[in-house]
């Protein structure tokens, strides 16, 4: 089909990018360097098309006025231009492309050979194929809501609570949402959903990717789908398959409006996103959006220009030396920021988005716009630090303003608690902060995001009942997802009956969800883990779009929960426990205690050949309050109760002796986390006290006391 030349089309303005409604219609504004001419392209019900050259090119922008289209509009692009894959051009005017501006998208891929911008044959050749029929619509909106009194709740980093979840996953399986809502943005905001988290005490809930996304086509011919949602292609519409209201627009009010909700109950929204790669996949790849407009602007191409350089795994990387797709990121950020009201972002394998040339460079461009930016720097940043690329591993080594994934945490946690040898210096690095990591760079706790689980890997409960991954359903024969779990099954492997195996199972899980919440740092949860969710085994159900993944609220552990309850409120009320900076081992004026104390089982400081005993198990730890080095909003000094922590990973029950010299002798059991209890006994300076195997006791001595 060609233009049609009896619809108007005016100039037009060069900015903003995208669609955007004025008075009488609307402008289009798209980026390419290469093409020769841009066509948008309407779609009225029925799909059948309209084509219109856009008539002015300003600095590469591609932009015109029509006049007379209006919100819900469909529209598509198509771009005439070079087919030369040898040098890095892949203009095809057969393929309808994706606006990377579009604020909504309705649809979903239809894989057909006509989603390929090549010829299956000979991918040198360009397709003839047509794919507007197999291809999703973007779609014109209307910005305008009323947020009313909203907004963001600034919760403070190091008071933050993390609650990493999947829109789908938290909702689909809740009886208490109803049947239309769940799965959506609107039964994520639902009354049930935001009680369970205000009774936790959640501050921050962080969202898997809710960027428009598409399955890739080997999970489609599987019968399977991206359920996690790593696979962009939208960077500023909202998944349209989470919406109640519809994928033709409606998804950007139904994500206002739970955002509204959330924030009116005082927790951030942060999302996850994914700038690193698309989905367009590798050189043999579909063309959805990007490859079609301008493939060497928005990719980073390798030696071989036909091909692209991928520190993602997932067959491309996104090309951020180039300043249209740092444009493209810093639009995006500001958008969910100022428009959508999102708290925060956390950004997967960003080491990606900070590669310079090859080496990840802590002074990239990428950097320098987030730090600059007025908008985007005031909110949470949070990089998951590393990619899959050589030399991408860069735990530690974010600049300030960044808080981190922990993997550090993640895995020093695990090996304690799994009785590891040679775990217990780290273990007290991770609990206290990650100075090792953190503490030279002008950096504090909160750098650290800790985390033991998340949706990449074993749920709590899988991490404490498996060996051995058991990924069958994924269709790989079990060769996806890591081998190294850091776990263990606690004697069987999987289900089982056997109660002492299951109090061992319980054991260990309080244990963990004690250390995550009481350690320095920010604290992240994953949904579920709170109530014994288990993945049957699967430590990569990223393709489980069902009761894998989905929280069988019917199923939960409620002890757990109120377990996990009582920790959160513990650290919520103690500042101890959320400290700003990091421990000096300070002396109290006048006295020996210092602010932090480690001891023996008998009760004695450890030393430096105490840390160095590969095989030891048990250790105490003591928290002063009054040296909390800090001042509250009216320039007074924060004081705090005083804590003592007991920790046993070791299979056998193990005898401490409460120190001497922790300024008042008298402390009472806070909290247990195995199953015999003794919650509400006090103990003086000398008296013994047995803790179970796999677990913890927590010693408090009110501030008053003292």
């Amino acid at each position: 089909m060609s233009a049609d030349p009896a619809i108007p089309c005016w100039p037009g303005a060069d900015y903003p990018l995208g669609a955007t409604i004025i008075d009488g219609g609307v402008n289009f504004a798209v980026f390419s360097e290469v093409a020769e001419f841009v066509e948008v392209c309407l779609f009225d019900e029925r799909g059948s098309e309209t084509r219109i050259r856009l008539p002015e090119v300003t600095n590469a922008i591609h932009h015109g006025f029509v006049p007379g289209v209006g919100v819900g509009q469909r529209y598509g692009f198509r771009v005439a231009g070079p087919w030369d894959p040898a040098n890095g051009l892949r203009c095809n005017p057969n393929k309808l492309l994706l606006d990377p501006y579009a604020k909504a998208i309705a649809g979903d891929t239809t894989w057909h050979k006509a989603v390929f911008g090549h010829r299956p044959t000979n991918p040198a050749m360009p397709s003839r194929r047509d794919s507007a029929a197999a291809m999703p619509r973007s779609i014109v909106v209307d910005g305008t809501f009323d947020w009313g009194d909203d907004s963001h709740p600034d919760i403070p980093l190091h008071d933050t609570v993390i609650y990493e979840a999947h829109v789908k996953g938290m909702t689909m399986q809740h009886p208490e949402v109803p049947p239309e809502l769940r799965g959506t943005y609107a039964g994520l905001a639902s009354a049930p959903i935001i009680g369970h988290l205000k009774s936790l005490g959640i501050t921050s809930i962080e969202l898997l990717p809710i960027h428009q996304f598409i399955s890739e086509r080997h999970l489609h011919d599987s019968g399977l789908t991206n359920y996690w949602g790593y696979n962009s292609i939208g960077y500023l519409a909202p998944h349209g398959a989470y919406s109640a209201a519809g994928d033709s627009g409606g998804q950007v009010r139904e994500f206002k409006e739970m955002v509204k909700a959330f924030h009116a109950a005082g927790i951030e929204v942060i999302l996850d996103v994914v700038y690193n790669h698309t989905a367009e996949g590798n050189h043999l790849g579909p063309t959805f959006s990007f490859k079609g407009l301008d493939n060497a602007a928005y990719y980073r191409l390798a030696r071989d220009r036909s091909k692209y350089v991928d520190y993602t795994g997932t067959g491309n990387s996104l090309n951020m030396r180039h300043s249209e797709t740092l444009r493209l990121l810093m639009d995006s950020l500001r958008y969910w920021v100022s428009e959508m009201r999102v708290d925060g972002f956390r950004f997967d394998l960003a080491a990606a988005l900070a590669r310079e040339l090859h080496d990840v460079d802590r002074l990239s461009s990428f950097f320098d716009l987030i730090h600059q930016d007025p908008i985007v720097s005031r909110v949470k940043l949070i990089a998951e630090p590393w990619d899959v690329g050589e030399g991408g591993y860069q735990v530690g080594n974010f600049p300030p303003l960044w808080s981190e994934w922990n993997d550090r945490y993640r895995d020093g946690v695990r090996d304690y608690w799994r009785g590891w040898d040679e775990s217990l210096a780290d273990f007290a690095f991770r609990f206290t902060g990650s100075s090792d990591l953190y503490g030279s760079s002008q950096r504090r706790p909160t750098a650290s995001i800790n985390f033991i689980t998340a949706h990449d890997g074993f749920t709590m409960s899988d991490l404490v009942s498996y060996n051995h991954k058991h990924n069958e359903a994924n269709g790989e024969e079990n060769r996806d997802g890591t081998t190294n779990n850091r776990s263990w099954n606690s004697g069987v492997e999987g289900e089982t009956d056997d109660p002492e195996i299951l109090a061992i199972r319980r054991s260990r899980v309080r244990s963990m969800l004690a250390t995550l919440f009481l350690s320095q740092g920010v604290p992240m949860l994953v949904a579920g883990d709170e109530m014994g969710r288990s993945q049957g085994g699967n430590n990569n159900a990223y393709a489980q779009d069902n009761e894998i993944s989905w929280l069988d609220w019917d199923a939960a552990d409620r002890d757990l929960l109120d377990f996990t309850r009582r920790l959160v409120g513990i650290r919520s009320r103690h500042r101890v426990f959320r400290r700003r900076r990091w421990f000096e081992d300070r002396r109290l004026h006048g006295e020996g205690v210092r602010e932090i104390g480690w001891f023996r089982p008998d009760g004695s400081p450890m030393t430096e050949e105490d840390w160095r005993v590969s095989y030891a198990k048990s250790l105490g730890v003591y928290l002063n309050g009054s040296l909390i080095p800090a001042r509250d909003p009216q320039g007074e000094p924060v004081v705090d109760d005083s804590f003592l922590l007991l920790f046993n990973s070791g299979s056998g029950g193990c005898e401490f002796t409460i120190p001497e010299g922790l300024q008042r002798d008298e402390w009472t059991v806070e909290l247990v986390a195995s199953d015999s209890n003794g919650e509400g006994k006090t103990y003086g300076a000398g008296d013994l006290i047995s803790v179970s195997p796999w677990s913890v006791v927590l010693l408090h001595q009110p501030l008053e006391a003292r």
